[in-house]
């Protein structure tokens, strides 16, 4: 809304599932096949911990949280994966997920003033192909070529996390490409929902959760949605964001499932989704409109949730 003008308008489909898939609440097309972009990356971390390749080089909750992350490149970001790297073995010319600026425009604009170039590790998903780096270490695999789909790191190891994970088989679609170069699969909103559910009730998926709930700093960063709403949920559920769009989260205490896309794949709709549903489902206070303000700080609208009604599973 702006002033009393509705401005723009964002179509969600979401869904609420139990991990053996049971659809408890849903809105819009709960089978709607989705390209999950980074709203999986704790199941693409899966190997990092079944591979004992997390325990190998010492991981804790930071790095494992950051091998989850679409980060903002901050240096608190920074930092820490550069000492990870090194301590693999590794360094940021082995990274192959390309360089954009700092998402926080704070990094940026200091990157910009002293003129120097943004690199690998400024890269949103630089955490993630950090882990994928170790994993291959880990096992003696070849780090070049680590974002084919064919290549063993894929191929035996983070495409059946994801095919078990959210129950679609590989063999059946040609992958798509993610914008860091991995391979992204299509998967019915509905099965992302019960595969959160199902990652969040015991093993290398909830250790995954905890580092992701211990440390929200380092899913995400400063100002960015992932990392208040986890700290805002103390624990009782954690959350991840994907570009055009995407969020899948689950609740820790329940084993509940959550994922949601906006149609017109904007992060606005995305975002003031996910709080009104965190919201609902008890674990945030966040069901209020969104002040939208201008450059000078004055309110001249507001982001708002209009729930045209859900379906809901037979009690």
């Amino acid at each position: 809304m702006r002033g009393d003008q509705v401005e723009s308008r964002h179509e969600v489909d979401a869904v609420v599932a139990t991990a053996d898939g049971t659809v408890l609440e849903s809105w819009g097309d709960p089978d709607h096949p989705v390209l999950p972009r980074s709203s999986v990356k704790p199941v693409q971390a899966l190997p990092l911990v079944t591979t004992g390749a997390a325990d190998a080089f010492g991981l804790g909750s930071v790095e494992l949280a950051l091998s989850c992350s679409s980060h903002s490149g901050e240096d608190g970001h920074v930092g820490p994966l550069a000492d990870w790297l090194a301590r693999i073995g590794c360094s940021v010319d082995d990274l192959a997920c390309g360089t954009h600026l700092p998402l926080a425009e704070s990094a940026a604009a200091v990157l910009l003033a002293a003129g120097d170039p943004p690199g690998p590790l400024h890269n949103n998903c630089s955490g993630k192909h950090v882990g994928f780096l170790t994993v291959c270490r880990h096992l003696g695999l070849p780090t070049d070529g680590y974002l084919s789909a064919d290549h063993p790191l894929h191929r035996e190891h983070v495409t059946p996390a994801m095919a078990g994970a959210f129950g679609f088989d590989p063999d059946a679609q040609h992958p798509g490409v993610d914008g860091c170069g991995i391979p992204v699969w299509a998967v019915p909103l509905g099965h992302l929902a019960a595969g959160w559910a199902g990652i969040a009730t015991a093993g290398p998926g909830r250790r995954l959760l905890d580092a992701m709930a211990a440390e929200p700093f380092f899913v995400a960063g400063s100002d960015r949605a992932c990392t208040r709403l986890i700290r805002e949920a103390g624990g009782a559920a954690v959350v991840k964001s994907g570009a055009e769009g995407v969020f899948c989260g689950a609740l820790t205490g329940t084993g509940v499932g959550i994922a949601l896309k906006a149609r017109d794949g904007a992060r606005r709709g995305s975002d003031a989704a996910i709080t009104w549903l965190l919201d609902r489902l008890g674990v945030v206070d966040g069901a209020g409109p969104i002040p939208l303000t201008n450059h000078a700080g004055t309110r001249v609208g507001e982001v708002r949730v209009s729930d045209g009604g859900s379906t809901r599973a037979a009690p």
